[in-house]
């Protein structure tokens, strides 16, 4: 188990009083899990848990990341990698547990896209629903942790993520309330193309059918991956069947705004709107923002790679940073530290002129000779 807590010193006058019994020493708690289930052998599934550790019971937000077209890539997911998304949760009163999926990263168990089908015959909706047992299953350990208050549960997920959250609304377990999806979908093999998109859309269709559960829906504008176009006819089948989606179409984001969810600046304001209007909004003022740990930036590094350095300082393990004379890079959420030393030093080389001046100077937040 990978445990990090951050200190906070101190809280404005509103939150302190909200949160008078806390003690101004305690803050937020990183903890990496292990879920264990038998649908996950041998090893169950990855997890963490990211909240603030004040007294009583926390509501839950169970989140899950998205899925990469490139198979390879599955096998190095890490619940690290969706860190700063659950700490925007836990800053709001939420307990989140980040989940791994069966077969991506460590987690084990039979990858859900294995039975997906071939590219002109999908059988999304069995791969969503096994996705959504994943979820299910974090929602059914969380029961047992004295830190949260299983009656009021959110789903939140990413892409083949968010697919498995509208999944999850159509057979609710209990206590889910609410549940938002970021770019949901699944079967993107290239820019503006889905395999079989009839049968996607059908899928949304048939879980509209069940699923009664509020669900707020953000795509940007240039996503990619699923276009708006797209995610209008998912609301629109979705919804014809007495599904509760709010559709949102979020402004373009850099060169695919299939990037969205990390970007929470973006969608800051649209989902504490959403959770306020669905009175979902445990605290009336967030608390504090996590400050970075106190290691000296690295010399040579110019503003912007001094900023770069400050970010990559709140980012989870494992990860590494590489700087030249000319330029930096960086690499967070890897599986261990020498995967973050070679993707940084990869990162540092593609940045600069001089590749062979790149050299790694901090992992996992302690300098490291060049």
């Amino acid at each position: 188990m990978r445990l990090r807590k951050h200190s906070v010193a101190a809280f404005c006058c509103a939150l302190a009083s909200l949160v008078a019994p806390v003690a101004h020493a305690q803050g937020y708690v990183e903890r990496e899990v292990t879920i264990p289930w038998v649908q996950a052998a041998p090893t169950g599934l990855d997890a963490l848990q990211v909240y603030f550790d004040a007294p009583g019971k926390h509501p839950l937000v169970v989140m899950t990341h998205g899925s990469s077209r490139k198979p390879e890539e599955h096998l190095t997911v890490t619940p690290w990698s969706l860190l700063p998304q659950a700490m925007w949760f836990a800053r709001r009163g939420w307990f989140v547990i980040v989940v791994v999926r069966r077969g991506y990263g460590h987690s084990g168990g039979e990858q859900e896209g294995r039975r997906v089908g071939p590219c002109d015959s999908r059988d999304y909706r069995t791969v969503a629903e096994q996705s959504a047992e994943d979820l299910a299953q974090a929602i059914a350990y969380a029961r047992e942790l004295p830190q949260v208050d299983t009656s009021r549960v959110m789903a939140v997920g990413v892409s083949t993520g968010g697919l498995a959250t509208v999944a999850l609304t159509a057979q609710a377990p209990a206590g889910l309330i609410a549940a938002i999806s970021f770019a949901g979908g699944r079967g993107s093999k290239s820019d503006h193309d889905v395999c079989d998109p009839g049968n996607l859309i059908h899928t949304f269709k048939d879980f509209g059918k069940t699923s009664r559960v509020p669900m707020l829906w953000l795509y940007a504008e240039n996503d990619k991956y699923f276009w708006p176009e797209l995610a209008h006819k998912f609301d629109d089948a979705f919804r014809s069947q007495g599904g509760q989606g709010q559709l949102v179409i979020a402004p373009a984001i850099g060169d695919d705004g299939h990037s969205l969810f990390r970007h929470p600046d973006v969608w800051s304001d649209t989902v504490t709107q959403w959770l306020s209007a669905h009175s979902l909004s445990p605290l009336t003022e967030p608390y504090p923002e996590v400050r970075a740990p106190d290691v000296a930036t690295p010399d040579g590094l110019s503003e912007s790679g001094a900023q770069a350095f400050h970010a990559y300082l709140l980012l989870g393990p494992h990860k590494a940073f590489a700087k030249s004379a000319h330029g930096y890079g960086f690499a967070t959420a890897k599986l261990t530290a020498e995967d973050a030393r070679k993707a940084a030093l990869d990162n540092c080389k593609h940045a600069v002129s001089d590749a062979n001046a790149c050299a790694v100077v901090n992992v996992d937040n302690a300098p490291s000779a060049p």
